[in-house]
Order: C-alpha cells, then structure tokens, then sequence
C-alpha cells in the first residue's frame, strides 16, 4: 500500500507534495494561508495553517514535510478558536475602512473575518495613521493596512531579484519599506506590481485610473478610444463567471462599447507592427559583429530594470515601441483631425504600463499617445461597476479599420511569444508545417530560462527566452562574463509573461498555464499565422506610417548626449 498520511480521519496518500498543506489542499480542504505561496520560500509568519496532530501538538502545515503514518486535524475546535484570535489580533493593527479599500471585495484578510464570522475585535486598534505613497504611477501603497506577512518582500527579492522592499525595525516598530524610507518611486523600484499580486490586503494595490477614465467617457467633447492587449482576453474569464483562459476579446469589446468608447481595438496589431519591425532589426544585428545579444523591449518593467541595473545594455535593446506605444501612435495619428478632444486608454495586463503611458519619449507635443492605462482588475471594476452581467453578453467584433490582426501578434502575451513570432517572422513561408516547426523550436512552455538555436540561412542562431527578473538579472549576469553568449534574447519581467501580469486577477501557476494556451488556441484559429501576412501593414507602411516609421515605431532610451 502507497505511503499515506491521514488528514481528518480520512487516508489522503503522499505524493510528490512538498508539505503537508499542499496534501491537505490535495484531499480537497482549503486551508487559510497569508503568507504561503508556493513560488516562493516558506516563511510561516501567518500561522494561520497550522494543524493539530494525534498527540494534541500544532504544527504549521507550510513547513511541514508529509510523513507516511501521520495523523493531523484541520478544523477543531481549538483550532478555530486560534484562527479567530490570529484574525482578530491581525485586524487590531489594521485600518478598516473596508468600503474604500482597492481590494475591498478581493481582500483576503477582510474574506477570512467573513470565513470565521468576526462580528467584534476585542483588542484595541493600533493601526498606522494612514500615509498612503502615491509616488509610483504603477503601484500604491498604504502601510495602514499591511499584516507583515512579507509575501511582497520575497516575490522581489527572490523572484524579481530588484529588492526595492525589506522589513525595517524590529517588535511593535516593525514596518515593510523602501532604504531609508524613501517614496517608492525613488526605490530601486522597477513598477512589476507583483508585491501587489502576492499582497493579501490593500497595503500595496494597484494604481487605480478608474474614475479619470469614466470623467473622459462622460465628456460630451471627448471622443475616446481603447485597445485590448493579447493577455487580457483570457485572463478576465475566472471572475466573470467564464472558464480559466476562455478567449473573451468579442464579450470585452461588446463591454466597452456599451460604456461609451467610441472605438474599441485589438492591441494586437500593434504586437504586429513591433513584430516587423523587430525582425528587421535583428537581421541588421545579425549582419554586423556583436558580443551582446538584441534583447527584446516590449516589455516596460524589463526596460526599468535595464535603465536602473545595467544601464550599459540600452544600447543593445531593441529600438522598437512595445505593441502598446506603436498602437498608441498609430491611433492618434489617424484620429487627429476628428473635431473633438482624443483620450486613448489601454486595457493591459500589466501596472508598468502605467508608467510607460507617461515617459515623455512617447507623446507629441506633450500629449501622449496613450492617456490612461486599465489593468485586467481595473476592466472588471469598470464592468461591475456599469452593472453588466458580462456572460450574458452577445460578443461584438472590434473595430475597423484596424481589426485584422495575426497568430503572431496574439502569442505574444505569453513567454516565448515574441521570439516565436519573429521566428515566424523569418522563416521562409507560412505554411502549417513550417508554423508548427516553429512552435517546436524550445521556446514554449512556462519555465523561467529557456535555451536553445535554430538555423537561418546556414547561420546558427543562439537564442533564449527569459522570465522573471530574477532569472533576467542572472542571465545577464553570465552573458556580460563571458558564461553564456546569445544572438537574441527576449525578457518578460513578469514569470510566465503578460498572462501572469501584475495587473491581472491573481491566480497559481496552473491557470496560468491555462491562460498560455487560451492564447495558443486563438492563435490558431485566426487565418494570418505570420506578422508579414497581415494585409492591413502594406496599407499602413504606404500610408499613415510612409517616412514616419522611425518616429511612430521607435524609441530610444539612452540618455541624450550632454544631458
């Protein structure tokens, strides 16, 4: 008979599980965790999971290793007495002024009072005097409501490797914050927003641009326009009654318009335009002698780190705008002439995008191309807000004139995505088998360092594709002393890439894995495999784009000379 443990009075047989709360979880008990994630090092500060075992002992089930033979208990009465205390000692050093919060309503601490029904704290509240840090244009913070679990401190230190955040002071004095206090956007802070994925409370949320976006819908004068990254058609599903990485993009539109937008895109085709252009410059690397690779630059946490950490390196990044900015550009550039005021929103899956909305490389005569950017969570605010019942919804297409769109263009919201789609890109034609070549190269899959070479024209061509800051820093690490050379190298600061975006409803790795192939499957089901297929560009290049390429499609971050 296999090796087991008994959870409950019930045989639950051992696994690979690493612990015992993950065999509790396996026997189908949810067991309530602040401080436990399993990307991240087990830290059992929360205490919130421990069992009870047949000795009468408590153990906390984090950090516990299965063992055959074992006996716990998750729901006795002392534990539940525990559980309320930990609650109830947790809620008297917090500001709960719930109603208000960002995530009142997506709160874990304000579900689990719920969960043990909480009616009264007996102890006195010793919150924090609300001080929120507003400073950052991707994240806000509000220490007044933080329960130091330390889940933010390790995703960037350990997954992110940036470091911007650490605990500070010790006993009642302890706080989670910036070197010496600084505001965040003066921290090594590179705007991931994955502290406020993995953040249980409202302490770090993201930045909300909800109210700024409704004034300009409710403004007769503004004409405004909306465009819908790859990753975010299936990433909305999970809280709007759909399956995990059901393809949404014809229910989202279909929203939107009814909120008012006067035009309502696909991102997509911007991820298009970036992949063509992309492709020309690679060949142009390709064609000279280089010891650094052509690192990808689609993705705005990674041009942070890059400015902050290994500033050496901007030479090397890609020119091109990432898919939001060229859309953006291309947008305001065809709507410029329309009588009326323009506001151009951006629903992504990332709060980055929130400070690359407002970098001044990427407006015109100080407006941007891009007035607000919506994550995923902000859009289904927005949607419940209206008062929608989204799955009851009769899809709608996007708009024309920009609503053809490829394969290539919408794999780019998960990593390998737009290797793959240059890939694509250079390959000698389009046919299925050649497309499925393609696929099979190594870059797929939800690791966070993937190494491989294809052939191109008797060359050899040494790529990887990485994930994660964390792994992004090490791999640049090895690049610069001499461990590991690349000829291309496309970096997603978020682990798994814009599916797992901060901005996206938080979920584990597994329906990530489910959100990368809702992306596949649309990949394949639209008729334009590669980016160069898309019989809208031809008109582009020969039109709005004929001479304006470099202005409209590029950027540069290097630092102007004398400056």
């Amino acid at each position: 008979m296999a090796d087991h443990m008994t959870i409950d009075n019930i045989p639950v047989e051992i696994g690979s599980e690493r612990n015992i709360l993950e065999l509790i979880r396996k026997a189908g008990i949810e067991l309530p965790t602040f401080c436990y994630y399993t990307e991240l090092s087990i830290h059992g500060a929360c205490r919130m999971c421990l069992v009870e075992n047949e000795r009468g002992g408590l153990e906390a089930a984090c950090s516990e290793p299965p063992r055959p033979g074992h006996k716990v208990w998750t729901n006795t009465e002392r534990l539940r007495k525990y559980r309320k205390n930990i609650l109830e000692l947790l809620l008297a050093n917090h500001n709960r002024d719930c109603t208000v919060c960002n995530k009142s309503g997506d709160c874990r601490l304000q579900a689990l009072a719920l969960r043990f029904g909480i009616r009264n704290v007996r102890y006195i509240n010793t919150s924090y005097t609300p001080d929120p840090d507003e400073s950052s244009a991707s994240i806000s913070i509000d220490r007044s409501k933080c329960i130091l679990c330390g889940d933010c401190i390790r995703v960037c230190n350990e997954i992110q490797n940036v470091g911007a955040i650490d605990f500070a002071f010790r006993g009642s004095g302890m706080k989670v914050q910036t070197a010496f206090g600084v505001p965040v956007a003066e921290s090594p802070c590179v705007g991931c927003g994955q502290c406020s994925a993995v953040c249980p409370t409202g302490a770090i949320s993201v930045k909300n641009s909800i109210e700024a976006v409704w004034n300009d819908l409710l403004d007769r004068d503004t004409f405004v326009s909306v465009q819908i990254a790859p990753a975010v058609r299936v990433a909305i599903g999970r809280q709007m009654g759909l399956e995990d990485g059901t393809n949404s993009l014809g229910l989202i539109a279909a929203s939107l318009k009814r909120m008012g937008f006067g035009k309502v895109f696909d991102t997509t085709l911007g991820a298009d335009l970036t992949v063509e252009e992309e492709s020309r410059e690679f060949l142009r690397h390709m064609e000279r002698p280089h010891k650094l690779p052509l690192f990808t630059s689609c993705c705005p946490a990674w041009i942070n780190f890059a400015e902050k950490r290994h500033p050496d390196l901007l030479p090397n990044i890609s020119t091109c705008k990432s898919p939001m900015q060229m859309f953006g550009a291309l947008v305001k550039e065809s709507y410029r002439k329309n009588g009326k005021r323009h506001v151009h929103v951006a629903v992504m899956p990332c709060t980055a995008k929130k400070h690359e909305a407002i970098r001044p490389q990427f407006s015109r005569g100080g407006v941007p191309y891009v007035d607000h950017v919506l994550s995923t969570q902000e859009l289904i605010r927005m949607i419940q807000q209206s008062g929608q019942q989204f799955d009851r919804l009769e899809p709608e297409a996007v708009d024309t004139p920009y609503g053809i769109v490829t394969g290539a263009g919408v794999i780019f919201g998960v990593t390998g995505g737009v290797t793959e789609a240059v890939l694509r890109a250079l390959s000698p034609d389009g046919s299925n088998a050649t497309i499925s070549e393609m696929a099979m190269a190594g870059e797929r899959g939800m690791q966070g360092l993937k190494e491989f070479e294809v052939g191109y024209k008797g060359a050899t061509v040494r790529i990887a594709v990485v994930s994660g800051l964390g792994n992004a820093g090490r791999l640049v690490d090895d690049i610069k002393a001499g461990r590991k050379a690349f000829d291309f190298v496309e970096v997603m600061a978020c682990p798994g890439g814009c599916v797992s975006g901060a901005g996206q409803p938080y979920v584990p790795m597994g329906v990530k894995e489910a959100r990368a192939k809702g992306l596949y499957s649309v990949d394949k089901l639209l008729s334009y495999k590669r980016s160069s297929d898309n019989p809208l560009l031809e008109g582009l290049y020969e039109g709005i784009l004929k001479g304006r390429e470099h202005e409209l499609l590029h950027v540069s971050y290097l630092p102007e000379e004398g400056a």
